[in-house]
């Protein structure tokens, strides 16, 4: 983030506040002088809506009688309260030094603002000033924007350990709740009015930067240092950390469900900041980096952190999945982007050797798992369809993937169709929505800044409201068409748009990585091992394959299925049982590990046509060292791993015989990873099915004719959308329009017409083509 624009925006707002017009810095002084606004904010900052709702009902003119804990007796008019308290809070905040006693002022007339407006509905008074005086309702939304700009002043306090990481921490998240209160609670209209908003771009801007604060801050309690300070009192730092987590998954779920309205995501997408140079990127690594060790006993910080995980997920998909900008050629218009989405896609690639390496029977025993997790696990597994469906993540997704995929497929076969071909899993993700409540949140902050001792705080408990109508068996079969997918993207080769090393780049990774010990990755399964083990990863294909089937066309598409067949026909082929002698495993593992593919020098069923084949690296490739923006030790590592296979792979000289003649044969073979259309490009290759049918069981009525693709672009989708006759029409009317693609509105034009000869087309996908 650019420090000079966050100090511009700073400079407009106070020029903005501090230029009021005469007659309301007049009106402001006025009102101070009659109630003493600041005296009444700290005084009644503690009575919640039902109880300023029976002191209005016993007032007079709309006036209240309070007694302050002193016991005087203050006569407040709550008219004029909430007329003015807006203005007085953004004048506080362009006045006031950047301190603690600031974020505890602004936090008390954040909560009262909260309550007067959860009392509008019931007073026509508060609601004609609140929610319908334009004026007002415009100085609450400039009084949130302020109030993110001027936080982010506090980033410099990120190491604190007093009170400024829990005051900061639910001021950002009660400042997004308010815009709840004050324009709408239902979704969609708050982000139409976000989006109409002169500042809007600002306030993603702003909003993305104080949460990626507040994670900061939650990433300085789970250290391991400051958990050493705070080891005096385990139980109140474990009500921080709780609180701490509770407040971030708040604000972040607030930028989630404004982005699953279409609107404002598209806007999201328009914002260089955030998207083209990284700034939600920059957010989504903060998160999936944060870890708790030291609190592995606490289920409810467990789930906070799971779902948090789950929640940034969420938004990636949402962009990924926009149709009128590509997120993804944003994000790789810049190497320094490009290489932090590298970093965020090995993020998740380890989330997902994470959740799949734990076996769900076990997780069945807890009993302390009372808090939803969040579709962690499915939606990263969505990414990595999505990541391995790009061909600038395609090539490093099967580099730092392809390991666990092997050793799933080395399951025991009970445990493989347990995991990847029943109808049903022990334990299966709950996804939840956080019911946020600001008088709450606010209150425990202020409570707990005022105590010396955190002990004598109770912890605050949210409740979690299920948002996922999804069944055990739907979720299940998601689960499986994804692990499909994922393998039929890797697999897939298109000439035209795939670059030449990457023919046959999976194939060869996963046969070398069947030569490593799976022991380690899935730790709580059984697996085959010796002579047994190429027919158990056989048999397990063939169970796959067989319920797959089955999948179609409800979860999953024809061509990612037989994709997953000529994956599998190749494999048989090439898989010598004899390679899998256990006194060779230590060995292979201490010379580098899945370098070494096991493949039979002469594969039976194939032509006797002799070749060799080698993997060519390019120095250019999606592999160069990650330097510029990202360093961490994580992203060194990988690229150290990348780059030692890549020699390793063009050093070698894998001959099997026959494997030109398989890449000859298998031609244009299109899948869709991500896309949702039934009718991409299907791609079948006749001899091969011919050479395999028996140890495959391919169905002769299964032969898809081979479809020749023309798209050059190496940043699109591998697989083709549109039929022949589709296409047809498109090459014609370009001829006509060769600048179609500058003009969304012909684009759309052209794709409703598009979708009455063949499958849906859409906007975004046709301009991609």
């Amino acid at each position: 983030y650019q420090l000079c624009s966050l100090a511009f925006s700073h400079t407009l707002f106070a020029a903005r506040f501090l230029n009021m017009r005469q007659g309301e810095g007049e009106a402001i002084s006025t009102v101070e002088q009659a109630i003493d606004l600041i005296s009444v904010v700290k005084e009644i900052h503690g009575l919640n809506s039902q109880e300023l709702n029976k002191l209005l009902r016993d007032s007079e003119n709309f006036t209240i009688l309070f007694v302050t804990e002193q016991g005087l007796d203050v006569k407040i008019d709550v008219e004029k309260l909430a007329g003015f308290l807006p203005l007085h809070l953004i004048a506080v905040l362009v006045s006031s030094d950047r301190d603690e006693a600031l974020l505890r002022y602004l936090l008390c007339g954040i909560r009262i603002l909260h309550s007067l407006c959860e009392l509008a509905p019931r007073h026509t008074k508060l609601e004609q000033i609140l929610l319908d005086d334009v004026k007002v309702s415009e100085q609450l939304i400039d009084l949130v924007f302020y109030v993110l700009i001027v936080l982010n002043d506090y980033r410099q306090d990120i190491h604190d350990s007093g009170p400024v990481p829990v005051l900061l921490s639910a001021l950002v998240a009660c400042s997004f709740y308010l815009l709840t209160g004050c324009i709408s609670s239902q979704w969609q209209d708050l982000a139409l009015v976000m989006v109409a908003h002169p500042k809007v771009d600002m306030f993603m801007d702003v909003a993305c930067r104080a949460i990626h604060l507040v994670v900061r801050f939650l990433q300085n309690k789970l250290s391991v240092q400051h958990i050493e300070i705070c080891v005096k009192s385990s139980s109140s730092t474990e009500s921080m950390v709780n609180y701490l987590c509770q407040q971030c998954e708040a604000s972040l779920q607030f930028l989630q469900l404004l982005c699953q309205q279409k609107p404002f995501r598209e806007r999201i997408l328009k914002n260089k900041e955030l998207c083209g140079k990284g700034g939600i990127l920059f957010l989504a690594q903060s998160i999936l980096k944060l870890h708790a060790p030291d609190f592995a006993e606490s289920s409810a910080i467990v789930a906070a952190l799971s779902r948090l995980k789950a929640k940034v997920l969420s938004i990636l998909l949402h962009l990924c999945e926009a149709e009128s900008i590509s997120y993804l050629d944003e994000v790789a218009s810049s190497p320094a982007s490009l290489d932090l989405a590298k970093s965020v896609a090995f993020e998740v690639l380890e989330l997902l050797k994470t959740g799949l390496s734990k076996n769900p029977k076990h997780l069945s025993a807890s009993s302390d798992r009372t808090y939803p997790m969040g579709l962690l696990q499915l939606n990263a597994m969505r990414l990595a369809d999505i990541f391995s469906d790009d061909s600038n993540f395609r090539s490093y997704i099967t580099v730092y993937f392809t390991e666990i995929l092997s050793a799933i497929f080395s399951l025991s076969h009970g445990d493989f169709l347990s995991m990847w071909c029943s109808a049903d899993l022990p334990v299966r993700e709950e996804d939840a929505t956080l019911y946020y409540e600001v008088f709450a949140a606010a209150g425990w902050a202020l409570d707990s800044v005022s105590s010396l001792d955190l002990s004598n705080t109770s912890n605050l408990e949210f409740t979690f409201i299920p948002n996922s109508n999804m069944s055990q068996a739907s979720y299940v079969h998601q689960r499986t068409s994804l692990f499909v997918k994922i393998i039929a993207n890797l697999h897939c080769f298109v000439p035209n748009i795939c670059e030449e090393q990457e023919r046959n780049l999976f194939l060869h990774k996963f046969l070398g990585c069947l030569r490593m010990d799976p022991s380690k990755l899935l730790p709580s399964y059984a697996f085959i091992t010796g002579p047994q083990k190429a027919s158990a990863v056989q048999r397990n294909l063939r169970s796959l394959l067989s319920h797959a089937e089955s999948l179609i066309p409800t979860f999953l598409n024809e061509d990612d299925l037989q994709l997953l067949r000529v994956f599998f026909d190749q494999l048989q082929s090439l898989m010598n049982p004899s390679e899998f002698e256990e006194n060779r495993v230590q060995d292979d593992r201490s010379l580098g590990g899945c370098s070494s593919p096991l493949l039979r020098r002469e594969p039976p069923n194939l032509n006797n046509r002799n070749g060799n084949l080698k993997e060519e690296m390019s120095e250019n490739s999606a592999f160069q060292e990650e330097h510029f923006y990202v360093r961490n030790s994580h992203m060194d590592q990988a690229d150290g791993v990348t780059r030692r296979d890549m020699m390793d792979d063009k050093d070698k000289s894998i001959t099997p015989s026959g494997l030109k003649e398989i890449d000859r044969d298998v031609q244009n073979v299109e899948t869709s990873g991500s896309d949702t259309s039934s009718t991409k490009g299907k791609n079948a290759v006749d001899k091969l099915a011919e050479r395999h049918r028996e140890n495959a069981d391919v169905r002769e009525d299964e032969k898809v004719e081979t479809v020749q693709t023309e798209e050059k672009h190496r940043r699109k989708r591998k697989r083709t959308i549109m039929n022949d006759e589709q296409v047809t029409i498109m090459e014609r009317a370009l001829l006509d329009e060769p600048e179609m693609q500058r003009n969304t509105a012909l684009i759309q034009s052209w794709a409703d017409k598009l979708s009455h000869h063949g499958s849906e087309v859409t906007c975004s996908q046709l301009r991609n083509w």
